[in-house]
């Protein structure tokens, strides 16, 4: 809108601007002004020096030397960023790439519902040691006896056998059990608690006592426990072997009983921890090529 008489005012026209032509605002005086407020200096028909004038939104008319064609260009950019990151998200939420839940590292290791097929026997052979004949015909009677579960959270293997020495006396008693389990642990990595659930057996407050070693070369880490009681002429001998690599861990429990009787010479603790490694080794072989079954 212009106001009465400016027509013949050559100072209302819009001159040249010196650093060039700028269009003219389209509404100089803000809806609602306040007429007592304070007025900027004169700028001229628009902004002085090719800014807008006052009260033009960037992108308006008046808007200098394509501003609004820029900061359009900016919002859009920023609103496809958005769009993509959007996007995005919801393909790792739908591929569970937002899962808390960590990757399990099961080393290369399979589930086998029959870990006795795959335990090595041979040191304990070498040794002159052997499965006892089953003494039935019932799965319950079988020697080795094996069993096998898979669960969410973890699979775990067994294998029990009971030995004797060959051509055993058959005066007195004696008694050979080795125990092995294999654990996958599918949901919760076990490395942190593996170190203290064996180093605990140092810290029972037995009369008996255990010592507890690392053992190098076996896994990730592995450490053997033996009751500290044996000795070369003990009759008896509890020793503990558990290996863990990545979130797989196993152990194999020896646990022998000779009656005063006896006549059957039994392995010492150095030797039945030879055995347990030895086999141990070549076990964790075969189950890394295990496929379920």
């Amino acid at each position: 809108m212009s106001i009465s008489g400016d027509q013949n005012n050559p100072y209302g026209r819009p001159q040249p601007h010196p650093y060039g032509q700028v269009p003219a605002p389209q509404n100089p005086v803000p809806a609602q002004q306040n007429p007592y407020a304070q007025q900027p200096p004169p700028q001229g028909p628009a902004g002085g020096y090719g800014y807008p004038a006052v009260g033009t939104p960037l992108g308006a008319p008046g808007a200098p030397n394509g501003a609004g064609r820029g900061m359009s260009g900016w919002l859009w950019a920023i609103g496809g960023a958005v769009a993509a990151s959007a996007v995005w998200g919801s393909l790792l939420f739908a591929t569970g790439g937002f899962s808390s839940e960590p990757s399990p590292d099961l080393a290369g290791y399979g589930y086998t519902s029959d870990l006795c097929a795959d335990t090595s026997m041979t040191p304990f052979e070498n040794a002159d040691l052997k499965a006892k004949a089953s003494t039935g015909t019932a799965s319950k009677d079988a020697n080795p006896q094996h069993s096998g579960a898979q669960q969410a959270s973890l699979d775990i293997m067994w294998c029990n056998t009971s030995l004797e020495k060959k051509n055993a006396s058959s005066s007195g008693y004696s008694s050979i059990w080795l125990s092995n389990t294999a654990t996958l642990h599918k949901k919760t990595d076990p490395g942190p608690e593996f170190a203290d659930s064996y180093r605990s057996y140092e810290k029972q407050d037995t009369s008996t006592g255990y010592r507890v070693e690392a053992v190098p070369g076996l896994g990730d880490e592995a450490f053997l426990v033996t009751r500290k009681d044996d000795g070369s002429t003990s009759s008896s001998s509890y020793v503990i072997l558990g290996i863990r690599n990545g979130w797989m861990t196993y152990q194999s429990t020896w646990s022998n009983y000779a009656s005063s009787s006896s006549s059957t010479k039994q392995p010492t603790a150095d030797e039945v921890a030879t055995m347990l490694k030895t086999s141990a080794t070549e076990t964790l072989k075969r189950l890394q090529n295990s496929r379920s079954r």
